[in-house]
């Protein structure tokens, strides 16, 4: 029996975990850039009295590389707390239905995906076999020959 492909809840902890410390680093970065560009334009304003030419001041490489490392640390979580992909064809979703049944398709909270239908060909699969019109038509008038049920129909 294979593995099941849904994460189990620790990965899913984990993901969050990693998500949330993501979000607060970029969050901090933010308010890093704020406070330095509110600084810098407060010193552009006090340098400008004293002086005809403001200096442009970029931002600074520790404020873009918290940046750049929270996006990334973000994505590592996003990434890692998402479900596996399905595949593109049907008939290979299809054999992962047959062979995994609702397992297969359990989302990171352990309960079965809201999409699931179960085999698409199912209806292929529980569909009659084809007619035979002559031994219908041979049994319907034996019927009628033998009375039919027609006492009923009969006033």
């Amino acid at each position: 029996m294979s593995p099941p492909t849904y994460l189990s809840p620790e990965m899913t902890w984990i993901s969050k975990t990693i998500t949330a410390f993501g979000g607060l680093l970029l969050a901090h970065a933010c308010y890093s850039a704020q406070e330095h560009s509110a600084l810098q334009s407060l010193r552009a304003a006090t340098v400008s009295l004293t002086t005809a030419s403001p200096s442009v001041a970029s931002l600074p490489a520790d404020i873009t590389i918290e940046t750049v490392l929270a996006t990334l640390i973000l994505l590592l979580g996003l990434v890692l707390g998402t479900r596996p992909l399905r595949p593109i064809e049907w008939w290979v979703w299809a054999g992962k239905i047959e062979r995994e049944g609702e397992e297969g398709f359990v989302d990171n909270d352990g309960e079965v995906n809201k999409d699931y239908i179960g085999n698409p060909f199912q209806v292929f699969e529980t569909r009659p076999g084809f007619v035979d019109i002559r031994k219908q038509r041979k049994e319907f008038a034996e019927w009628v020959k033998n009375g039919g049920g027609g006492a009923a129909i009969r006033k």
